[in-house]
C-alpha cells in the first residue's frame, strides 16, 4: 500500500528547499506552499478487506468521480452509465456521506485518507478499479489550500504502515513535443533525510494546442434562438492541426433540455455547409419527441469531427444544430435553460514507441478520450474567455402559470381543435358530395 502526495507550483511562484522540513524520518512538515494539490492512495486488491475485494472481483472495471460543486459550477451534477462494467457518477456534495460508507471497511491508513479527500476535497476525488492492474486507486485534487491560498502542515506516513511519497515540482521544459517534464524535490518518509532533487519526462496524452495553431475559440448561439438553437464555434484563421495525421473535434455536453437530431447530422451536405465532418459519437438521451418531463437521463452527449475550410483569411465559423424540447410551465412565460461550452482539441494518433501508459497523473475515462484509442494523443484549444464562465444562457418561452393567461390558452387550444375537427368533416363531406354527384350523374348517362 503506498500513497503518493504532489504539489505542483507555477514558475512565477518563488519555492525554497527549506519549506520542506523532514522531521524524525516518519513526517514531512510544510511551509507556506502555493501550488496544486494532488494525493493518490494505492491499495492491491488483496490487500484490502475480504469483503471489499470480493465485491470488486466481481467488477471488471469501476469509476467513481466526485466533482465539487463549488469548484465547478457551472456544470450541473449528473449521474449517467457510460458502458456496462463502467459507472462514472458526478454527484452534488451533499450525497458525499456515500463515499464514507463506501469505504468504511477499508483499512485505517486508506480510511483515514478517504476521509480526508472527502471531507476537504475542493475539485475532485476519483475511486478507480480495473481487473488487470488488481489495485483500487483513490485520488483528490485542490487547485490550492482553501483557506489561506498556501499550505502549512504535517504529513505523516501513518506509522509506517504506507509507504509515503512527497513530491514538490514544477513544469520544466520538455525534450519532446509529446512529453511533460518536472523537476523539484521528493522524498519518502522513513527512508529519506531530506528531499532530493528530481528531473523527470514522461509522455502525456493532454496538451495544450502549440501556438503555431489557432489556440483561442468562443462559442454563442446565432440569434434569434428560437426553439431550434444553432450553436456557432468561432475558430482562428490560422487552425492548423499539430501533425499531419491529426482532425479537429468538438465534444458537447447537453443538458436534457436540448438534443441534436442525429437524422439532420447524417446530410453530407448538410454538414459541409457548416464546416462540419461528421459525427463520431452520440449517446444519452436523444428522443425526438419527448418533453423534459419525460426524459429520465441526464441528457446527451455529441462528438463531431469539424471540418476546417481549405482558405482561411479570417476567423471561421462551425454551426452545429441543435433543439429545445418542451419544458414544464414557469411563471412568466419563460424559463432559462444553460449549456456548458464543448471541448474543442485536435486528436492524434501517437508513434508507435510511445510509452503511454507511462504518466504518473494521467486521468481516463473522461467521457471523450473513451472514444479514441489508447494511443491518440489531444491537444485542446483555449477558450477565449480565459474560462471565467464557459456556460451559454438560454431564454426559453414557456407556458405560463397565470391562469388568466392559462385559461385563454386553453379556451384557445379548444377553439381551434374544434374548428380543426369541424374543417376536416367538412373538407370531407365536399369530396363525398362531389363523388356521389359525379356518381350519379355517370349512372343517369348510361341509363339515357
Amino acid at each position: 500500500m503506498r500513497e503518493r502526495i504532489t504539489f505542483v507550483h507555477g514558475a512565477e511562484d518563488a519555492f525554497d528547499p527549506k519549506q520542506l522540513q523532514i522531521q524524525e524520518e516518519n513526517s514531512l512538515h510544510i511551509k507556506s506552499l502555493k501550488a496544486a494539490r494532488e494525493d493518490r492512495m494505492t491499495a492491491s486488491l488483496y490487500e484490502l478487506p475480504q469483503e471489499l475485494w470480493r465485491v470488486l472481483k466481481q467488477c471488471h472495471e469501476l469509476h467513481i468521480r466526485w466533482v465539487s460543486e463549488h469548484a465547478f459550477p457551472s456544470v450541473a451534477p449528473f449521474i449517467s452509465t457510460i458502458s456496462p462494467g463502467l459507472h462514472v457518477f458526478f454527484t452534488p456534495l451533499k450525497d458525499r456521506s456515500a463515499y464514507r460508507s463506501t469505504l468504511s471497511a477499508a483499512p485505517k491508513g486508506v480510511r483515514g485518507t478517504a476521509q480526508m479527500y472527502i471531507t476537504r476535497a475542493e475539485n475532485y476525488v476519483d475511486i478507480n478499479y480495473d481487473t488487470i492492474s488488481q489495485s483500487l486507486v483513490l485520488s483528490a485534487f485542490w487547485h490550492s489550500e482553501s483557506a489561506s491560498g498556501r499550505w502549512d502542515g504535517q504529513i505523516d506516513n501513518h506509522g509506517g504502515s504506507v509507504k509515503v511519497e512527497v513530491g514538490v515540482l514544477a513544469i520544466e521544459k520538455a525534450t519532446q513535443p509529446e512529453e511533460l517534464s518536472l523537476g523539484g524535490f521528493l522524498a519518502v518518509l522513513g527512508e529519506d533525510t531530506k528531499p532530493n532533487p528530481t528531473l523527470f519526462s514522461f509522455p502525456s496524452r493532454h496538451h495544450i494546442s502549440p501556438s503555431t495553431s489557432g489556440t483561442n475559440y468562443s462559442t454563442a448561439f446565432i440569434q434569434p434562438t428560437g426553439l431550434h438553437p444553432t450553436l456557432r464555434l468561432t475558430l482562428p484563421p490560422s487552425t492548423d492541426p499539430p501533425a499531419p495525421d491529426c482532425a479537429l473535434h468538438t465534444y458537447l455536453t447537453l443538458p436534457s433540455s436540448l438534443f441534436p437530431d442525429k437524422y439532420q447530422l447524417s446530410s453530407s451536405n448538410f454538414l459541409a455547409s457548416n464546416n462540419l465532418h461528421s459525427i463520431r459519437s452520440l449517446s444519452g438521451e436523444i428522443d425526438l419527441e419527448a418533453p423534459t418531463w419525460a426524459v429520465s437521463k441526464w441528457g446527451s452527449a455529441l462528438l463531431l469531427e469539424l471540418a476546417p475550410p481549405e482558405t482561411r483569411s479570417a476567423q471561421w465559423h462551425a454551426d452545429i444544430p441543435l433543439h429545445l424540447r418542451y419544458l414544464r410551465p414557469a411563471d412568466g412565460g419563460s424559463t432559462n435553460t444553460s449549456i456548458p461550452w464543448p471541448i474543442v482539441f485536435w486528436a492524434c494518433s501517437s508513434d508507435e514507441g510511445t510509452k503511454m501508459n507511462t504518466n504518473p497523473f494521467d486521468r481516463v475515462n473522461l467521457g471523450y478520450d473513451g472514444l479514441f484509442g489508447p494511443r491518440t494523443m489531444f491537444y485542446h484549444l483555449r477558450p477565449t474567455n480565459g474560462g471565467v464562465s464557459l456556460v451559454d444562457e438560454l431564454k426559453v418561452p414557456v407556458l405560463d402559470l397565470d391562469e388568466s393567461k392559462v385559461r385563454w390558452v386553453e379556451s384557445g387550444t379548444v377553439m381551434v381543435v374544434l374548428l380543426g375537427f369541424f374543417w376536416v368533416f367538412w373538407t370531407l363531406g365536399r369530396v363525398v358530395a362531389r363523388d356521389f354527384g359525379l356518381g350519379t350523374g355517370s349512372a343517369r348517362r348510361k341509363k339515357d
